[in-house]
């Protein structure tokens, strides 16, 4: 969830919340967490050089966390995470940064590639063809994971977002690869539904890099990435039916970075 209002306005506040726990209660949902975007912050304005990212550091790290947790402190089934854009070079100084605050879980994602953004068009594909933009999607997604900075990979396959895909020989290589660096980091692979309402019109990720993780024993974490309340849990079920089909049978939820396992429903 991305803390925002009706109309996808920033809302970093209780009120905020409580319309997206509203919406979760109607559609059945233990629990939610929230996972705002890095670069809305004025806190991390010096880890970027994306005019797209730094035009948006506007906002307060500390209002949005606060909101949160006052929310938690009401006793709303919420969790506190944060959406953490990969900044090579810049680790050190991202895990300094966000390691004063009390996260339940922090999701790790990339969304620019060298300088290209990955889901805008036009973008890396255009810029550089699908099988050499593929191929450093995954070099940096795996990078992601090596940091140790992160508890989930989202929308992991985001490469496939528009546009013209590898050869599917390539892309069973790179999913291959890209499970096993997953695997050796321990971290966890997202399934979403969100990419249904994206130009590829498929969940994230790809069935087969889904079950590439799954042989490998990596957990999975559940997503709709909704922006606005009336988004929240959009097709999750179709996201659970792939994971079943995957063969996972459990889903992995956070508490102030600790996981366990719970069955998948």
């Amino acid at each position: 969830m991305h803390l925002r209002d009706p109309d996808e306005g920033i809302d970093h506040s209780v009120a905020a919340v409580e319309r997206f726990v509203e919406v979760a209660g109607e559609r059945g949902l233990d629990e939610i967490g929230f996972t705002e975007h890095v670069y809305y912050f004025v806190q991390t304005r010096g880890l970027w050089d994306q005019q797209y990212m730094l035009e948006r550091c506007v906002h307060d790290l500390d209002r949005y966390v606060a909101a949160v947790m006052q929310a938690k402190e009401r006793g709303l089934p919420v969790k506190l995470g944060l959406e953490v854009d990969y900044a090579p070079g810049h680790e050190p100084e991202l895990a300094d940064l966000l390691g004063a605050y009390p996260w339940d879980y922090l999701l790790g994602s990339v969304h620019y590639v060298d300088g290209f953004p990955v889901d805008q068009e036009p973008g890396l594909v255009e810029k550089l063809g699908p099988n050499e933009a593929w191929r450093r999607y995954f070099v940096w997604l795996r990078n992601a994971a090596r940091s140790g900075i992160f508890d989930s990979l989202a929308h992991p396959d985001l490469a496939k977002h528009h546009g013209p895909r590898p050869d599917p020989e390539t892309v069973q290589w790179l999913h291959e690869e890209t499970a096993d660096a997953i695997e050796a980091a321990g971290v966890c692979i997202e399934v979403s539904s969100a990419g249904l309402y994206k130009p590829v019109g498929e969940l994230y990720p790809d069935q087969m890099l889904l079950e590439a993780c799954q042989a490998r024993g990596v957990p999975i974490t559940l997503a709709s990435d909704a922006h606005v309340p009336q988004n929240v849990g959009r097709d999750i079920d179709r996201a659970i039916a792939l994971a079943h089909g995957a063969g996972y049978e459990t889903v992995t939820v956070f508490d102030r970075r600790e996981r366990r396992q719970e069955l998948l429903g």
